[in-house]
């Protein structure tokens, strides 16, 4: 079975969890023997690419094409003025795919076949249609970011515009689109090639933004989701939302929950803190939906009862410097610290040296983070408002706006030695557990349910 998978991210190249899940459950499939072409936006050369095939679409060729039009007066044939000449431009997506290959050697390529061809920069054709010309002019390839800047709109549109031509030029059985970013290229492959279409749901934009939401990308989740022939969410929490929130058919949206790579070593075992107290930590985006403000008044409540702790927020976002801002305002930035984002082994090293994790988010469809921090035996404190507290067991679990209660938690890890070897002893046997290459045989199931249906002979 082979999978056209659309993302907008993957390891090394990541913002967020969204690049990890990817990753973790490409290798889960590999594993239950999927063959999957990975696309992403933009591709640097540097991926693991072990378990899938991955495409840039930052490789394909475009062309722009102008027609101009001068129409002939009725009767007469005679072309009327230029002044009243009509211009139509659209874009021709060329077919010359390619596996991976470095910019230069992209660059090196698409000059060797523009000369092989005779074709110049911009070339002038007389149509056959009298007093008609094109404007032929070669782009070379649309170029992406792969970020979430300012022009995500268009990279999304640019994305989905050639995701139509890879549908074309790749063999494969089914097609899995995740997150809003990639369903127009979903739904445009799905348009081109007839194949079944799975969008994968890592967040909605309540998730995102709360009540507060962007219609525009409101839409485009909505449209994803009812030309799917399978909505898959990452918790029951986001089945609930595209259910309720959405409208979308319950029959078509089913749970897989998320997993988490096995650790490894990597000298994590040889860091050491260069401070004498606990350690807690926030990491995560610094955003609304994450919680960050409720994390900082809980642990303005701790520093008034223990002086033996410091706390840490890791993570970027846009609300990065108003934490700032509220830490210096309580008072409390000298036992305060900010990383910046990590990602990689600094997450890892981040871990190693934390004695309390916490995610108070206050929307969270799943969450890897907690696994990943249990992972490396940190005991963990979550909202119950993330998708990732209907299967842990050994977590401590709060509302996120309980801040007293979220002080209590980490004052108590932090002070009885009891109560964090039991989370230790049990989180790490739990989360073990929880493999990728489980995840993907639902995933794989769910691939064959659409395939062969009951009612149809196998």
């Amino acid at each position: 079975m082979r999978v056209l998978m659309f993302g907008w991210e993957f390891p090394p190249h990541i913002s967020g969890g969204l690049g990890t899940a990817c990753y973790g459950m490409t290798r889960g499939l590999a594993y239950r023997d999927v063959e999957v072409i990975f696309v992403v936006p933009k591709s640097y050369g540097d991926e693991d690419q072990s378990s899938v095939k991955l495409v840039g679409a930052s490789q394909v060729p475009v062309k722009r094409r102008t027609y101009v039009f001068t129409p002939a007066n009725p009767g007469t044939n005679e072309l009327v003025s230029s002044s009243q000449s009509l211009e139509m431009t659209y874009i021709e997506v060329g077919s010359n795919l390619l596996p991976y290959l470095s910019p230069e050697e992209f660059q090196k390529y698409t000059h060797e076949h523009l000369q092989k061809n005779e074709l110049t920069i911009q070339e002038i054709e007389q149509s056959e249609i009298a007093g008609s010309a094109v404007l032929t002019e070669v782009v070379g390839t649309l170029d992406f970011s792969g970020k979430y800047g300012s022009d995500l709109m268009q990279e999304v549109s640019n994305y989905a515009l050639v995701s139509s031509e890879i549908a074309h030029e790749q063999s494969f059985d089914i097609i899995h689109a995740h997150d809003w970013l990639t369903y127009p290229a979903g739904i445009a492959a799905k348009r081109m090639s007839g194949k079944p279409l799975v969008v994968h749901v890592h967040a909605t934009e309540f998730d995102r933004t709360g009540e507060n939401y962007n219609t525009i990308v409101y839409d485009i989740e909505k449209s994803g989701m009812e030309q799917a022939d399978l909505v898959i969410t990452v918790s029951n929490l986001t089945r609930n939302t595209v259910i309720n929130r959405y409208g979308i058919n319950p029959d078509k949206v089913v749970t897989v929950y998320n997993a988490v790579e096995p650790g490894t070593e990597n000298g994590v075992e040889t860091i050491t803190k260069s401070v004498d107290e606990k350690v807690v930590t926030f990491l995560g985006r610094i955003t609304y939906q994450k919680g960050p403000e409720y994390f900082m008044e809980a642990a303005n409540k701790v520093l008034k009862h223990s002086n033996n702790v410091r706390f840490v927020m890791a993570g970027s976002g846009d609300l990065l410097r108003k934490m700032i801002r509220y830490a210096a305002r309580l008072g409390i930035t000298e036992k305060f610290h900010f990383t910046d984002f990590l990602k990689g082994q600094d997450v890892d090293n981040m871990f190693a040296i934390s004695d309390v994790y916490v995610m108070p988010s206050v929307s969270e469809p799943f969450g890897i983070s907690p696994l990943e921090a249990m992972r490396s035996n940190v005991p963990v404190i979550i909202s119950k408002q993330s998708g990732v507290s209907e299967i842990l067991k050994y977590a401590i679990k709060i509302d996120f706006w309980d801040v007293d209660a979220m002080a209590d938690a980490i004052y108590g890890l932090i002070t009885y030695e009891s109560l964090p070897l039991m989370f230790r002893h049990y989180g790490r046997d739990e989360v073990n557990s929880l493999k990728w290459e489980n995840a993907a045989l639902q995933i794989k199931n769910q691939y064959m349910n659409l395939l062969y249906p009951s009612n149809s002979p196998l």
